[in-house]
């Protein structure tokens, strides 16, 4: 397997893709997941966990709205993982990651997950080598356990933007009235941390590599939400899941 190099892969959708017939092309993959979603609640043998990943201003949020945003709110959740509360400290780190684990016919969406763990606790040094290794273990043995034991799906999304990019989407929020409430003062400080995020990201995808990652171009939204979506419906569809018949 190749090793991901997060520098080497464009943030951006290729030059030869056409930007209104890609949006079409969504629309069309969205009408068809309402009804492969139908067909896991009914059929509950099989579960699906989104994992989004991500720098600030990536777009988690409104990929999120928009690739989710339609289903059936009964059968699909988000999670959002921040700072772990006290509650969560005093058990091992991905107590509150299985706890939050999607049920057979559920879609569960990870909003940041286990991988900041890995990530921003190394960047700042709240994390050793050492322990992120075991650490990565861990998340590879839960992952597992989760695919192989409760039939649960798993996609990984990495959501791939420029510091240019990130750089503007930040600005943005300082000026623009819909999106003053996301702005953190903090988010600047953590842009510049860019090169050490990318270096344990790196690490990270190919190290916690038993369940694939996807690294997802997302300097344009539109791009970024066919590809979401996507790969959303070729997992569902590849599971040939059928409405079960009456009771007996």
């Amino acid at each position: 397997m190749a090793k991901v190099k997060l520098a080497s892969i464009s943030t951006k959708a290729p030059r030869n893709i056409d930007k209104e017939k890609t949006k079409a092309k969504t629309e069309k993959i969205l009408v068809e997941l309402d009804e492969l979603q139908n067909l896991l609640i009914a059929e509950a043998k099989n579960a699906l966990l989104v994992v989004i990943q991500g720098m600030d201003a990536s777009g988690k949020d409104g990929a999120i709205r928009d690739v989710f945003g339609s289903l059936n709110p009964m059968g699909v959740s988000v999670k959002s993982f921040k700072a772990p509360t006290a509650e969560e400290l005093s058990h091992d780190f991905l107590w509150r990651i299985h706890e939050a684990a999607p049920a057979k016919g559920m879609i569960k969406i990870f909003n940041r997950s286990h991988y900041e763990d890995v990530l921003i606790t190394r960047v700042h040094g709240w994390c050793d080598d050492a322990t992120a290794q075991k650490r990565m273990k861990a998340i590879n043995d839960m992952e597992e356990l989760l695919t192989q034991h409760n039939n649960t799906q798993i996609l990984k999304f990495y959501l791939h933007i420029s510091p240019k990019e990130q750089q503007e989407r930040l600005q943005e929020r300082t000026h623009d009235p819909r999106k003053m409430w996301k702005y953190n003062e903090n988010d600047f400080a953590e842009a510049k941390l860019w090169k050490k995020y990318m270096g344990y990201y790196d690490e990270c995808f190919n190290t916690c590599n038993k369940v694939p990652w996807h690294i997802i171009p997302s300097d344009q939204n539109w791009y970024k939400e066919y590809l979401i979506a996507s790969k959303v419906y070729d997992t569902l569809k590849k599971l040939k899941m059928q409405y079960p018949g009456l009771k007996k």
